[in-house]
């Protein structure tokens, strides 16, 4: 039924993105990507994420912020 498109999965935390990726695996949007994104015939599927929300400053959030506006500009 939704065979044809496509999704891009953001992900905000505390740990840096790198971390998550390298230590732990991305067990979790692993799953969410194979167990119910492909499941239901979406693809392909994009992912950022973007790690240490809180120490962040306010410019490096605004920098956050436009990047994902462009990303949703740009369709995926």
């Amino acid at each position: 039924m939704l065979k044809g498109r496509s999704a891009r999965i953001v992900v905000t935390m505390g740990m840096p993105a790198l971390v998550y990726r390298w230590y732990f695996g991305a067990h979790g949007l692993k799953s969410l990507e194979r167990s119910i994104l492909r499941f239901v015939g979406i693809k392909p599927i994009k992912e950022t994420l973007i790690g240490m929300i809180g120490a962040a400053y306010e410019a490096k959030r605004k920098a956050w912020l436009q990047k994902l506006l462009a990303l949703g500009c740009k369709g995926i």
